[in-house]
């Protein structure tokens, strides 16, 4: 499944939020493996960021990353450069409306 996710950032943390998040730590990349978390991919539009998760379940994988040791270390990090994340009015991620792959199949 893959899930689009839209966070912003607080005013001025552009800059710090990209020098932070050019490489994650080797443990949350395993705990990534371990919740099948196969990709998550990050673009930036000012201080909007915008993200697609490809994972097996990606409430299960949050959920469990609520209480990963890696995770946590990793928000304290993070999370101070991240005001909010918008929700959708359906809950989460952000529902596929079309792609140019899946219509040439």
């Amino acid at each position: 499944m893959r899930v689009a996710l839209h966070s912003i950032l607080r005013e001025g943390h552009e800059v710090a939020y990209e020098e932070d998040h050019a490489a994650i730590p080797d443990d949350l990349v395993a705990a990534f493996a371990r919740l099948d978390i196969h990709d998550w991919t990050i673009w930036r539009s000012g201080r909007h960021l915008f993200h697609l998760v490809d994972c097996d379940d990606f409430t299960a994988a949050i959920v469990a990353l609520g209480t990963d040791p890696a995770n946590e270390d990793w928000q304290r990090v993070i999370g101070r450069h991240v005001e909010r994340f918008v929700d959708p009015p359906e809950g989460v991620g952000m529902p596929q409306v079309w792609s140019l792959t899946r219509q040439r199949a």
